[in-house]
């Protein structure tokens, strides 16, 4: 899974949630500072009001860089962690969509509080691409075109209920649609694996964060049966680990 640390930094971890922490003009925030009269408008949706947004980010360098950006915009209010799940806006900066920015990008999707958008390098192929839009991502801009103006249009725009797409990626999202529908025509296409109700659901809690033995309380199975559950999955799919399962589920839409 992805999490932040003491400076926001996103970067994988066994268990835990992405929060980001932003620090405030010129020193290190206190732990849980209070909201601002702007932060709260904006979150409350009143006329005038900030977008408040939360950064999430692959590496520190990179954090800095759009937080520093924002910062010097008075449309926008940036959030700590204590407020992150209340914000307008979402920003997630990574490098490419991998198996942990899918497991965030999902948690993220089920807070009905925000709108995420994703700042991204490069997009491998279509199906990483389909998968961001799949995981509730409305808003797509390339790493090497995020400067200021452009980081803030693309908040402005989500901020109203705007989706923005670079033209070439929306071709390229078609054209691996089609492709896949063309494939699934075919009477000779393999099959995907498929997972049994237990495994969805449980799956389903690993995608939010939830450990062992939060699993096994929500679910009514011991310890022990949700382990090899598990194990059965990424064993049988010939995947990597509870992450990879995660990524693989979503990915072919069976959670």
């Amino acid at each position: 899974m992805l999490h932040t640390d003491l400076i926001g930094t996103v970067h994988p971890s066994g268990t835990g949630t992405a929060r980001p922490t932003v620090p405030t003009q010129g020193r290190a925030p206190a732990h849980g500072p209070a909201r601002t009269r702007a932060a709260q408008d904006a979150a409350a949706g009143e006329p005038g009001g900030r977008v408040t947004v939360a950064v999430y980010a692959s590496d520190p360098v990179l954090h800095v860089g759009i937080v520093q950006q924002l910062r010097q915009r008075p449309e926008v209010e940036l959030v700590d962690d204590a407020d992150a799940h209340q914000a307008r806006v979402s920003l997630v900066a990574v490098d490419s969509v991998d198996d942990e920015t899918t497991a965030l990008l999902y948690r993220l999707r089920h807070n009905s509080a925000t709108r995420t958008g994703l700042v991204v390098g490069t997009f491998d192929s279509g199906d990483a691409l389909q998968r961001a839009i799949e995981c509730g991502v409305t808003a797509v801009l390339r790493r090497a075109e995020a400067d200021q103006d452009r980081l803030l249009r693309l908040v402005l725009a989500m901020a109203n209920g705007e989706g923005v797409l670079p033209g070439d990626l929306l071709a390229k999202l078609l054209d691996h649609v089609g492709s896949l529908q063309r494939s699934a025509l075919d009477p000779h296409a393999a099959s995907l694996s498929t997972l049994t109700p237990r495994e969805a659901d449980m799956l389903r809690l690993v995608s939010e964060g939830l450990d062992t033995a939060e699993i096994a309380r929500n679910t009514s199975y011991s310890e022990r049966t949700v382990k090899n559950v598990l194990h059965e999955v990424i064993t049988r799919l010939q995947l990597r680990n509870r992450s990879h399962a995660v990524g693989y589920a979503l990915r072919n839409g069976l959670i």
